[in-house]
């Protein structure tokens, strides 16, 4: 026989049985009085001798096995002795303790029954004290029931059920004590007391199984189906709140235990810091909706305690990532580590919301804001290396230099479908596409509009820059307020001057919309998610037409300024003089020779500077030659309308002290006759073509206003059109048709002809 001490209970238990052993060892020690029972025994009944040698030997066998015993029971003693005595201590306190609130829970018990039971104790009290007597002894005198039986020894079972930690049957004996004691108590078959001794000793061992069972729960070790097990008790038990509680609480032990493990270094990368803290955090919250659905089911009450303790846990783990990795990257505009970080996060998060959990609005809602200031940071960064490489640039366009992302693979056959910027102009297309992809996984943030709005803003603070670099610009003050104490290298030619409209027209009408539309190219995993993103995509295609109008704004402006200023310089001298007055039309009167007929300086200027230009954005505008054209009608549309808007010049025209004469008004109507020859169908819009035709208008007008028809002092229209034309071919470079005449087929010499001839009509009547 083998002694050995598992638990106090254990130990007492194989303690009373070598007691036991003892005690026959001790009996059968009278050898000599049972041999010689046995041989009378033997033969008194005739017993054989072989019989009573067998007795003998098993009698000795009997000593040797008490010698063996008592020798293994010296040992075990000893061995086990300082243990013995220890558990022997602890057990005795735990049976002083528990008798404690035995008593304790007995007092409230009485107390509660008999309250409850108080007529039945007036009417049991207001008999004789003879008939109480005469009960007693009856009760004395009968032989104890089952019932009475049962409910005596219920109490000495369940202690060996709950020492031994056999819960289910001592969950199961609970359940017959209130069977019991429901039926004793309706039939009649226990007393009052019994009864009520019995509903205490159920209320004790319920309330002493649940305390263990929650003692259980709390310890480290018990994870899994022992979890499961002891909460599944406790409900039984009825004390569900309290099982479900322990459950969530020994999960969060755990989880606090797991987190100790995972520490944030400087050196280390944000974002396997973030996976690793993720997979601890959000397994948890897995595991425990697991065991609260299999312990408890879909009970709205546990499901709100669950969801709100899944959500502080949430909270927790996003602080950790927000204090550890966003504050940095959020500062330092690091903005493709902060969005990898959310990234992992909302992929743990996509896992329970397919549960049935969703928490990834608490994450959303701790997260933006550092992601706000790293997408600010990151469009400061954009805007400031911009500004510092537009210092340098030389306003070449090439295609993009090594280290730069192409937007296709490098090879002969697609090398033109490389976009030819200047060199700033591809260092912020590369840093626009490289933001774009980092922002695109963040749309459930909702920062598309601020990502938007932000590009905008850069965008617009790159097209200054080029404004600035346009040389007139240098004399608006409101360009130089605007460019702050950015250094901008100037356009000098014509040449590096349309290239910022090309650096501009490119990045507004191609280049940012496309790199836009990688915010609504995100793959998505299920079906759901598909829906959302069609219908997102709905809503954003006005926004993105509306946003990609406002960059188309921004270089309209830039166009402005440069042909305002080109405007300017045909128009103004150096000093500050005019090459187009009223004065030079008024004066040719005046004069005794035959003006040489051609068309004014300023127009075939105009036209020289606007083939020169055409020639240049061919060559520039590849595929866009709609933007060049439009360039070069903004550009004559700039000359006409400051003619047109010019009050002096109508002033003196119209009302100064010398009228307009026939030679100053066939001059004039040369100048707008060659503007119509040379820009029908290239430089002339239907608009500027209108303009042209009501300042003719009036020019007629303020010539009959001196009384003299204008049809008698102009000459034919074939004479217009032949001085024009030939001005024409002689600054493109083209020589006249044979023997001088002209091309009158052509859609030009048609349309001319047929506006002089409504000019003229229009002047004479």
């Amino acid at each position: 026989m083998v002694f050995t001490l598992c638990t106090s209970t254990e130990f007492a238990w194989n303690f009373h049985g070598l007691l036991k052993m003892n005690y026959l060892l001790l009996f059968l020690r009278h050898d000599d009085v049972h041999i010689g029972l046995c041989t009378r025994l033997a033969f008194c009944n005739h017993v054989s001798q072989g019989i009573f040698l067998e007795i003998r030997h098993l009698c000795s066998y009997l000593q040797d096995l008490k010698k063996a015993s008592a020798e293994e029971m010296r040992r075990s003693v000893y061995a086990n002795y300082a243990s013995f005595i220890r558990t022997s201590k602890e057990i005795s306190d735990l049976e002083g303790e528990l008798l404690s609130i035995r008593n304790l829970l007995n007092t409230q018990a009485a107390l509660i029954h008999g309250l409850s039971e108080g007529v039945q104790i007036d009417s049991l009290t207001s008999g004789t004290e003879g008939s109480a007597e005469d009960d007693i002894s009856n009760v004395e005198d009968q032989e104890p029931s089952e019932i009475q039986k049962w409910s005596a020894d219920f109490p000495d079972m369940l202690d060996v059920l709950l020492a031994e930690r056999r819960v289910d049957e001592a969950l199961d004996a609970l359940d017959e004590a209130e069977r019991v004691a429901v039926d004793a108590k309706r039939k009649q078959t226990l007393t009052a007391a019994e009864v009520s001794s019995l509903r205490r000793s159920i209320s004790d061992n319920r309330q002493r199984l649940a305390d263990q069972l929650a003692e259980a729960a709390c310890q480290s070790s018990t994870r899994g189906i022992e979890l499961r097990a002891a909460a599944s008790a406790l409900k039984r038990l009825g004390d569900g709140p309290r099982a479900h509680s322990l459950l969530l609480s020994a999960h969060n032990q755990r989880l606090q235990c797991n987190m100790q493990t995972i520490h944030p270094s400087s050196t280390s990368y944000g974002g396997a810091y973030t996976a690793a803290l993720a997979q601890q955090v959000f397994s948890v919250i897995a595991q425990a909706l697991s065991d609260s659905v299999d312990v408890f089911g879909d009970e709205s009450c546990y499901a709100s305690e669950l969801v709100t303790w899944a959500t502080k846990q949430v909270m927790s783990f996003a602080l950790l990532v927000k204090r550890h990795v966003l504050s940095s990257c959020a500062a330092a505009g690091g903005l493709r580590a902060a969005a990898e970080c959310v990234q992992i996060s909302l992929g743990h998060c996509s896992l329970l919301e397919a549960r049935g959990l969703s928490v990834s609005s608490v994450l959303l809602k701790q997260f933006k804001p550092s992601l706000e200031q790293a997408l600010d940071a990151n469009l400061r960064r954009i805007e400031e290396s911009t500004c510092a490489l537009a210092a340098a640039d030389n306003w070449i366009l090439t295609y993009p230099p090594t280290g730069i992302r192409p937007l296709t693979r490098s090879s002969a056959a697609n090398l033109a479908l490389q976009p030819k910027l200047s060199s700033s102009a591809h260092r912020f297309n590369s840093m626009v596409q490289d933001f774009f992809e980092d922002v695109a996984p963040l749309l459930s943030l909702q920062l598309g509009g601020s990502t938007m709005d932000g590009i905008t803003q850069i965008f617009n603070s790159y097209v200054n820059l080029l404004i600035s670099a346009l040389p007139g610009s240098m004399d608006d003050e409101a360009n130089l307020d605007g460019l702050g104490n950015k250094i901008v290298r100037m356009a000098e030619t014509e040449e590096q001057q349309l290239a910022l409209l090309a650096n501009a027209s490119l990045l507004a009408e191609e280049l940012l919309p496309r790199a836009a539309m990688k915010l609504s190219s995100i793959n998505q995993s299920s079906m759901d998610d598909l829906r959302k993103r069609g219908t997102d995509k709905q809503n954003r295609v006005p926004e993105q037409r509306e946003w990609k109008r406002k960059l188309q704004r921004m270089v309209d402006r830039l166009r402005d300024s440069f042909c305002r200023q080109h405007a300017l310089e045909l128009i103004f001298t150096d000093d500050g003089d005019t090459h187009l007055s009223a004065e030079m039309y008024i004066n040719m009167d005046n004069t005794v020779e035959e003006p040489d007929w051609v068309p004014s300086p300023i127009f075939q200027e105009l036209y020289a500077k606007l083939s020169r230009m055409a020639s240049i954005a061919a060559e520039m505008f590849v595929g866009r030659e709609r933007f060049a054209t439009l360039l070069m009608m903004r550009l004559t549309e700039t000359v006409i309308l400051w003619l047109s808007e010019d009050q002096a010049f109508w002033e003196e025209i119209e009302q100064g002290a010398k009228p307009l004469g026939p030679l100053g008004l066939q001059q004039f109507y040369l100048d707008m006759q060659f503007v119509i020859i040379f820009g029908q169908g290239r430089f002339l819009s239907r608009h500027v073509h209108q303009v042209i035709l009501d300042i003719i208008d009036r020019a007629m007008a303020a010539f009959s206003a001196t009384g003299i028809n204008p049809d008698s002092v102009l000459p034919g229209d074939d004479w217009f059109m032949d001085v024009a034309q030939e001005v024409v071919s002689m600054i493109s470079g083209k020589g006249r048709a044979a023997n001088g005449d002209r091309e009158v087929n052509s859609p030009t010499a048609s349309v001319s002809a047929h506006s002089i001839s409504s000019f003229k009509s229009h002047g004479s009547s």
